[in-house]
């Protein structure tokens, strides 16, 4: 017979599975094989939003998801934020530098000028 230690199992599983199955940004459910492909170049709104999803939900960790990705920490909560503040239309690359500087005031479209 084995002895295990309390809280200690021999197994190859995490202590907290993942989910098969999250809900996606778009409302229908997700599987680690709807994630992007791990060679994505062209980062668009959906993609990002998806990713995000995928960690929020525990469907991979933020750790995998940079790693796959090749992103930084700073980049993927970059578009957590984004999210969190101005939803998905926060994700366009076009925009962010507009949402960046909406809190200051508009300095930088009084410098525009």
């Amino acid at each position: 017979m084995t002895s295990q230690s309390p809280g200690r199992t021999t197994s190859a599983t995490p202590e907290r599975e993942r989910p098969t199955h999250v809900i996606g940004p778009d409302g229908i459910p997700m599987s680690l094989d709807d994630l992007p492909p791990p060679d994505t170049k062209r980062w668009v709104i959906r993609r990002k939003a998806e990713v995000v999803a995928g960690v929020r939900c525990g469907l991979i960790s933020l750790e995998e998801a940079c790693r796959r990705y090749t992103l930084s920490v700073e980049e993927f909560l970059s578009w957590q934020r984004m999210i969190e503040s101005h939803g998905l239309r926060g994700l366009r690359t076009t925009r962010l530098q507009d949402y960046r500087r909406r809190p200051s005031g508009g300095a930088g479209a009084a410098a525009a000028e």
